[in-house]
């Protein structure tokens, strides 16, 4: 990878965006008695699907955070829905976008021969999402473990607790704000942007619906060129009828998890308003200038500091929840 490797250790004191393990009841290492090969197993299975498909990081980094977003980080994003009960999966900012599931289902397929009943969901996909940024990009960092799994999904409380890819400036400090993240935060886990993809009608109001000067068009803070190459890929029938189309979100290095993604919005071709949000704000286009100017190191390290704190949102820890045998429904 091009970004050289980098190990996050238990603590990274000079990062505000790390807080102690102990608040969180979760350990590095927690497994490491329990079921000594837990990891390495996840790193094996999401490599496999990697090699089998390089889009694999960005589905299950969005996954992680679509979950831990939504009720703290207890794979409630993983249940399926029951009748009677419309689970988080199937919620519209999720279906059809979110993937990655069975990457999950396939470690804990394993997992749960090798040492049954031990390691969470919630586990699986924190390691997961951190073995994903690993190779997109080569960063590697420790990540606690010791979470429980969730007993409730629902569907509603997704829309109001994840950003919108159509969020202004003050809607996304505003969410991330309410969540504990700093404003620097926001702009570091952005970046996740770098890899990834998007159906065509997150965006194509910015291509065909913008309102400007009393009329409906571009948005024309959209360079042309970019404007167009998404039109190609996301024409009005398509943005109307069919969203199944998918658009790389950083088309320069789709797979690779760089700063290319602050370089791209520097130069406007982002395809988010969300996105293009951060430009609105002096303090997050500082940072946006300071990420793009530096080497993809010194995000990544920042990155990682930020999916730590992430992983330790409102967890399940203890006795609370249950350790799930099948990661689509409770027990």
């Amino acid at each position: 990878m091009a970004t050289t490797a980098l190990i996050l250790l238990l603590v990274l004191s000079s990062s505000p965006a790390v807080v102690a393990w102990k608040d969180s009841g979760l350990s590095v290492g927690f497994y490491r008695e329990l079921c000594p090969k837990a990891e390495k197993v996840v790193r094996r299975v999401v490599t496999k699907a990697f090699k089998k498909e390089p889009g694999t990081p960005g589905d299950i980094i969005r996954l992680f955070f679509h979950d831990c977003f939504v009720r703290g980080c207890d794979a409630s994003v993983l249940l399926e829905s029951t009748p009677g009960n419309t689970a988080e999966r199937d919620s519209k900012p999720n279906n059809p976008s979110l993937d990655g599931f069975e990457v999950i289902s396939d470690a804990k397929e394993i997992l749960e021969k090798l040492c049954p009943q031990t390691v969470s969901c919630a586990d699986i996909l924190a390691l997961s999402a951190r073995d994903g940024a690993f190779l997109a990009s080569g960063l590697d960092y420790a990540i606690p473990t010791g979470r429980r799994d969730g007993l409730v999904s629902k569907a509603d409380e997704v829309l109001p607790s994840v950003p919108h890819p159509d969020f202004h400036h003050d809607q996304l400090i505003g969410n991330f704000t309410a969540k504990g993240f700093t404003a620097e935060e926001l702009v570091t886990l952005s970046g996740a942007h770098s890899i990834g993809t998007s159906h065509c009608s997150s965006f194509t109001d910015r291509l065909y619906k913008y309102y400007n000067d009393g009329a409906y068009g571009t948005d024309p803070a959209m360079p042309a060129a970019y404007a167009e190459r998404l039109k190609k890929k996301c024409p009005p029938e398509t943005a109307a009828h069919n969203d199944t189309t998918m658009v790389q979100l950083d088309d320069v290095t789709p797979f690779v998890m760089d700063n290319q993604y602050y370089k791209n919005l520097l130069a406007g071709t982002v395809a988010f308003d969300s996105d293009m949000a951060l430009m609105d704000d002096p303090e997050t286009a500082a940072l946006v200038e300071l990420y793009a100017r530096e080497p993809s190191d010194y995000w990544t390290e920042r990155f990682a500091a930020a999916m730590v704190k992430i992983s330790k949102m409102d967890v399940l820890t203890g006795s609370e929840g249950e350790i799930r045998l099948n990661c689509s429904k409770v027990n």
